[in-house]
């Protein structure tokens, strides 16, 4: 049977300035096809600089139906980078795990949450407060963390990987900001036996 991905998030999962196949989602997919697990093509609702509050508008507007095998979620970034109240994101970052669980037909245990990367190290950040950026991705964390666990929902940390390889070129896009294909593969490659446990217990 082949099973079916709705991916959900912003830059960091449409892979801003990447070709489509090495985004996330799509490297993904990839690399469960390599373990017989066969997913079709990803959708994706994602557009780079949305926050919280345009995802849930988004996913309003798209009016989806159908429910699919597994889910993945990932936003917050641009909340962060705009200044926005902790409080307000605890808020809507719950409410759209819980439509994720709806379109993962109710099971929490096919949704993925993956963590917030932080931007503060990449070179686009020269000159901005590295050390209260990461402050503030750190409280953004803690929060969907607590949220996603809580919902009894799979939590994938990749910030450590950003963090890591923030500052090397080959695994950044061109504009010294998002991921690189190389970066992503290494979110996928933690992901993939996660679903693959899930789907196939």
């Amino acid at each position: 049977m082949m099973l079916t991905y709705l991916a959900l998030g912003d830059s960091y999962t449409i892979g801003e300035l990447v070709p489509k196949e090495e985004n996330f989602p799509h490297q993904l997919v990839q690399l469960l096809h390599k373990e017989k697990t066969e997913v079709t093509e990803p959708v994706i609702i994602a557009v780079t600089g949305w926050t919280t509050d345009e995802l849930a508008a988004s996913i309003r507007e798209h009016a989806l139906h159908e429910t699919f095998s597994f889910v993945t979620l990932l936003i917050g970034v641009n909340n962060q980078y705009r200044g926005r109240d902790l409080d307000n994101y605890k808020k809507e970052f719950t409410e759209l795990l819980n439509q994720a669980i709806v379109f993962a037909n109710g099971h929490t245990q096919h949704v993925f949450v993956l963590s917030i990367p932080d931007w503060g190290v990449t070179p686009f950040a020269e000159g901005r407060d590295r050390a209260q950026i990461a402050k503030e991705i750190d409280a953004y964390n803690a929060a969907n963390k607590n949220i996603t666990l809580a919902h009894k929902c799979h939590y994938l940390d990749i910030t450590d990987s950003t963090r890591k390889n923030g500052t090397n070129p080959e695994f950044l896009a061109e504009d010294g900001l998002h991921p690189s294909g190389k970066e992503y593969g290494v979110w996928a490659e933690r992901l993939a036996p996660m679903v693959a446990k899930a789907l196939n217990p």
